[in-house]
């Protein structure tokens, strides 16, 4: 019996690697731009998916591995996808049991427009922080700060910026997130020496950007404002719940949930059941069939106040269904992608190039970036670019948290800024405001990037492999050496020395 002839696979070449990434993209923007009636980033994701694995059996893949590939990507993101399940039952049961009406309701007698910004903007930081997810912490706090500020008379562009900032900021200070300990993950370094990593870009802008919302806040037109509209909208509100401070406990125990270290979808499910609770007491909800109805449809209200209707007519798991279709072909398109080799071919050689902490820099955080846009998610955005430079982090004696700090920089924060990608669609489907619209605004997510090539070029902020760290003022101290494999971090020292030795790296200050 003949052996059976096995498959010679080669790599595709750039115009082979190219052609499912323009296919998807040229797909997009006759979408969105194009004037075709259909704007979803579905179907041209779906045809991208056969464009690629086309591409891969022409390389020699079978049709079988690019499944493999497909199927290995989306088994990783399952919990996340289920998370995002359990997030849109949490949003209805806040909403049903009275807690985001009551964010709502005392929100407008403590604010106003121009404390508004900088304060909803920490605020939001806070609960991301403790929650560990961005997502939560837009779908909680988010929303009602989006009812809060339309009742200020702010526009919603602004106002949606101002949480985006907020709970990304909270999400890459919490060791709880998801995104932050994947990248901690890829680079193989400890956790809280990627957040330690994480605050000396964050933190710098997190700070310019509560200058900008308070500039923006004190020039705020308040002779347009009409206090009626925040008034007629606590009516609304007061009209069709129990409004009470005891609502704002669901909040509290979702943040405790997450200070306990609680897993995630534990405590969104401890949550929702406080909101059920909530629900049943203060707002007399305690047939089950209704309750299991708000739960899975989401909430639909018509209170005569056409803001509050559209503030609180959402929620559900049903509701997230679109984003989870949109996550599940995005992941699926990644997978393909990195099976068929097409960003081995496109990337593969760039870092031999490579020859400065800058450059190294740029190349990671626009790899992250290119990941995010094509690839439309935020995990390929980290975990994709992580393999691909970090032998020439250490071949420049650098710490592996500066490598897992450069992958949220781009990765996470920007890939909220299109539409396509899932943390986009997300976004865009609880505050309602388009990513094109609010990215403008998100001062922390826009500006993080930049700030990050911008010191790496000066030699600023910069954390070496023995420990010591170059800050924005550009003197170098020691601390403690972030985690790396051993036989990698002996390497990198020997590295960093070398360079140093050749006036390429600078030395610690007594």
């Amino acid at each position: 019996m003949s052996e059976k002839k096995e498959r010679t696979v080669r790599l595709p070449n750039v115009v082979e690697a190219l052609i499912p990434i323009v296919v998807m993209m040229a797909l997009m923007l006759y979408g969105f731009v194009g004037g075709s009636g259909y704007s979803d980033a579905h179907m041209p994701l779906l045809v991208s998916i056969i464009v690629a694995c086309i591409i891969g059996c022409l390389c020699g893949h079978s049709f079988s591995d690019m499944l493999a590939g497909m199927l290995d990507r989306l088994n990783a993101t399952m919990e996340a996808i289920l998370i995002l399940c359990t997030v849109g039952i949490l949003v209805a049961s806040f909403i049903m049991s009275g807690t985001i009406p009551a964010l709502i309701y005392y929100g407008l007698d403590l604010l106003t427009p121009k404390l508004f910004l900088p304060v909803g903007c920490i605020m939001c930081a806070i609960v991301g922080l403790a929650c560990g997810s961005s997502w939560t912490a837009t779908a909680t706090i988010g929303i009602a700060f989006l009812g809060i500020g339309a009742g200020l008379g702010i526009n919603p562009a602004i106002t949606a910026g101002m949480i985006i900032s907020g709970a990304y900021v909270g999400d890459k200070f919490s060791p709880l997130s998801d995104t932050t300990n994947l990248a901690a993950a890829v680079s193989e370094t400890g956790l809280f020496d990627h957040v330690t990593a994480m605050v000396s870009t964050t933190g710098p802008t997190f700070i310019i950007a509560l200058i900008l919302y308070t500039i923006l806040g004190l020039n705020i037109d308040t002779a347009g404002f009409d206090a009626s509209v925040a008034t007629e909208l606590q009516a609304a509100l007061a009209d069709n719940f129990n409004i009470t401070p005891l609502l704002l406990i669901p909040i509290i125990v979702i943040i405790a949930a997450c200070v306990l270290k609680l897993p995630g979808l534990v405590g969104i499910a401890v949550s929702v059941a406080c909101g059920v609770l909530f629900a049943a007491i203060f707002q007399g909800m305690t047939n089950l069939g209704d309750l299991f109805d708000v739960l899975h449809y989401g909430t639909s209200y018509e209170t005569g106040n056409e803001l509050a209707d559209s503030l609180l007519s959402r929620g559900g798991m049903d509701h997230q269904m679109w984003t989870i279709n949109l996550i599940l072909l995005a992941v699926a398109y990644g997978g393909a992608l990195e099976r068929c080799g097409c960003i081995d071919t496109l990337f593969g050689g760039l870092k031999n190039k490579l020859n400065s902490v800058g450059s190294l820099i740029l190349a990671t955080l626009l790899t992250s970036l290119f990941c995010d846009a094509t690839m439309c998610d935020q995990f390929l955005g980290i975990g994709v670019p992580a393999p691909l430079y970090v032998d020439k982090y250490d071949e420049m004696g650098l710490g592996r948290n500066m490598l897992s700090r450069t992958l949220e920089d781009a990765g996470t924060l920007w890939a909220v800024m299109f539409p396509w990608t899932g943390c986009g669609a997300y976004q865009m489907g609880v505050l309602g405001i388009h990513p094109f619209a609010y990215f403008p605004f998100a001062f922390v997510n826009l500006l993080n990037p930049i700030l990050a090539a911008i010191t790496a070029f000066l030699g600023r902020n910069i954390f070496w492999a023995d420990g010591s760290y170059t800050n924005l003022f550009g003197k170098t101290t020691m601390r403690k050496p972030a985690a790396a494999p051993a036989d990698k971090h002996e390497l990198a020292v020997k590295n960093l020395e070398a360079r140093r030795a050749a006036g390429k790296a600078p030395r610690p200050q007594v």
